[in-house]
């Protein structure tokens, strides 16, 4: 079969996101990702660069969906608004070889027209390869504010794993900072009971990433467990980890052999743990000394360099 090159919708557009043209970020708009190209499979597969009216059970649910999880309330709510209103934005979808369609983005409003009663639902049809709806999908979701911590970081491994993207290009295209892009992806490394508790609302994303700082599975499912039943803050939170790690009680030899910090320091050592998520001692002198910094992993290690601006020197 005779491939079609993608055209162009405008002209400062670029056609093939994997050409050497750097394709501009999401955030500025889905449309300015991809623009319609023709295609042979059917004449409802046209994109036409205008909404159509689909009938809603003609298309099928996006496989690449990111997110797990869709609160009732809300969807009812915008059921109840469609039902008055109608979809005041469309959902994006693209064309299936037997007729059908599958959705890009808009999954809420798609479910939430359902849910209205509603026989079509407006739609925009792109053409595009499985490759570009999946990268489109998570960057959307990405895009949002409402997914939780963990399906974030769950869509930001897999533009990692499926893309090879790096931080860097992950926050070009999301519009987000590398050092969030990080931080999200160090949350994969909690116990799977840990994510759980992230994912059901019971832990913040600021308090998992204090907890990380413990390192040990057995040590971060327990002060996690202590952290959600008596509901502390993430300043809470962050104080109990710094107590865990560096405990007042010594022995009588260490405290004899190791002086006490001076307490710049120790805030300074604190804010350090917190902010990498890794153990941090400092050693200090007179102005003089060093700082250790602890990993257990070559992910850690990753994490360290792409914190310190070193990853790609």
């Amino acid at each position: 079969m005779q491939t079609t090159t993608p055209q162009v919708s405008r002209p400062d557009t670029p056609a093939n996101p994997s050409s050497g043209t750097k394709r501009p970020a999401l955030g500025k708009g889905l449309e300015s990702l991809l623009g319609p190209r023709p295609t042979a499979q059917s004449p409802q597969a046209e994109a036409t660069g205008k909404p159509l009216e689909l009938p809603v059970e003609r298309i099928d649910r996006n496989p690449f969906q990111t997110r797990t999880a869709f609160d009732e309330a809300k969807l009812d709510e915008l059921a109840s608004s469609i039902a008055e209103m109608g979809v005041l934005q469309p959902i994006t979808v693209r064309a299936l070889p037997n007729g059908r369609y599958q959705l890009i983005t808009g999954e809420r409003r798609w479910r939430a027209s359902q849910k209205a009663g509603k026989p079509t639902v407006p739609a925009m049809v792109k053409q595009v390869s499985d490759e570009q709806a999946m990268e489109m999908t998570i960057v959307e979701n990405l895009q949002r504010a409402d997914l939780n911590a963990m399906e974030q970081a769950r869509a930001y491994q897999r533009l990692a794993a499926e893309f090879n993207m790096t931080q860097e290009q992950m926050a070009t295209r999301t519009g987000k900072d590398r050092a969030s892009v990080g931080n999200f992806l160090r949350l994969l490394k909690l116990p799977p009971d840990v994510q759980t508790y992230v994912e059901s609302g019971a832990l913040s994303f600021g308090q998992a990433r204090a907890l990380l700082a413990l390192g040990g599975h057995e040590d971060i499912s327990a002060a996690a467990r202590k952290v959600a039943a008596l509901a502390m803050s993430v300043r809470q939170t962050e104080s109990y980890v710094t107590g865990l790690l560096n405990p007042e009680a010594k022995s009588a030899r260490t405290a004899k052999s190791e002086p006490a910090l001076d307490p710049n320091v120790r805030e300074a050592q604190d804010r350090l743990q917190q902010s990498l998520g890794l153990r941090v001692r400092i050693e200090d002198k007179n102005g003089k000394g060093r700082v250790i910094i602890d990993y257990s992993g070559i992910e850690d290690f990753d994490s360290l360099l792409n914190a310190l601006g070193a990853q790609n020197a």
